[in-house]
């Protein structure tokens, strides 16, 4: 992807809408039981912003959840889609659900973390760097 890259995306029902206007500066798997819990899925895709590189085209029913001391994950609170998930100690930085995009191939996560917390059954066969905790 180049500095031109613009990625646009929303929820299942389209209430939620944004476009990224650059590639995210980092994307990974994540393995944790809040993000299984959140999304459903037995690992999440994340890919991450500055904040000032989205541009929200719609986000009246963008609802946030305080997953942990700290930590807010984004929903659609119509369809009840992931959207986001953020520190509010870091307020520059946002991720966004990979499978949120229009074109969800355009980005492909390049590590995995918290592999310590992954499912038994689920293989990962891939030659992305993984942590077992955070990326560090």
């Amino acid at each position: 992807m180049s500095d031109n890259t613009v990625l646009s995306g929303g929820c299942l029902c389209g209430e939620v809408r944004y476009t990224a206007q650059a590639a995210p500066f980092a994307a990974d798997y994540c393995h944790c039981s809040m993000c299984r819990k959140s999304t459903g899925a037995p690992v999440s895709a994340w890919m991450d912003f500055k904040a000032g590189q989205l541009h929200w085209e719609s986000r009246e029913r963008l609802a946030e959840y305080a997953s942990s001391d700290g930590f807010r994950r984004g929903f659609c609170s119509q369809c009840g889609s992931t959207l986001t998930y953020r520190s509010v100690n870091h307020p520059e930085y946002v991720s966004l659900a990979i499978s949120s995009l229009d074109s969800a191939d355009q980005v492909q996560p390049t590590y995995h973390i918290y592999t310590d917390d992954q499912l038994p059954w689920f293989d990962i066969n891939d030659n992305c760097r993984r942590y077992p905790q955070a990326q560090k």
